[in-house]
């Protein structure tokens, strides 16, 4: 069930890495677009798991038989920190529909949370793959969340679920979770501290205010 895309050399670390330097998030252009690389590198990698179909494409010299995909997956999108993951998706599956969930934590006196979905677009999902993605899991719970209110949109064939950085806290709530036959988990890092207050250590901050600006909370 989980897929750690980490554990091997390729340029999907060098992203990670400038995501992580304090330095180079200086730049909120720069750790937008490798948000986006990112997600394409997960695109293709999940794209080898998905359903082909041989088709004849007709060039201007004859005719090729090419394996192309039975169906495009849909794209699911925790808002806001997930915008820039979910286009490097959308730029490998280009005709693929949308989802969009609005997922936060609301923070009580005690410094406790819990988390709260005021909005969810989504096409129908019954028998489809849906890709969902969210760049952190601390918890897991906002992932597990959105993933069982989604369900009201019908029952996916199968889910990927798509982090960059996870804790392994939250990848055993995800494990107790949900069922391996129902979703993999694909990660690109797995840090093993998460704090008190559910921070990712040594993670790399808060995604959203990193690519979009601080908010006021």
């Amino acid at each position: 069930m989980i897929r750690n895309l980490g554990k091997k050399n390729s340029l999907l670390n060098q992203y990670i890495a400038e995501l992580r330097d304090e330095q180079i998030q200086l730049d909120a252009m720069r750790f937008r677009r490798n948000l986006e690389r990112i997600g394409e590198i997960f695109a293709y990698e999940i794209s080898k798991e998905l359903e082909y179909e041989n088709r004849e494409v007709t060039t201007s010299l004859g005719a090729a038989v090419v394996p192309v995909l039975r169906e495009n997956p849909v794209i699911g999108c925790i808002l806001r920190a997930g915008i820039p993951l979910h286009m490097g998706f959308l730029n490998y599956f280009d005709r693929s529909e949308n989802a969009f969930i609005s997922a936060y934590r609301k923070y009580q006196k005690d410094g406790g949370f819990t988390i709260q979905i005021e909005y969810l677009s989504s096409p129908a999902l019954e028998g489809r793959t849906l890709i969902l993605t969210d760049p952190m899991l601390a918890t897991g719970a906002s992932m597990v969340l959105t993933y069982r209110e989604l369900l009201d949109k019908g029952r996916p064939a199968h889910t990927h679920l798509v982090t960059i950085l996870a804790s392994v806290e939250g990848v055993e709530y995800v494990k107790r979770n949900l069922s391996s036959s129902e979703v993999t988990l694909w990660v690109g890092a797995i840090d093993d501290e998460l704090t008190a207050q559910a921070y990712i250590v040594p993670g790399l901050g808060d995604a959203g205010d990193l690519a979009f600006g601080s908010k006021d909370s």
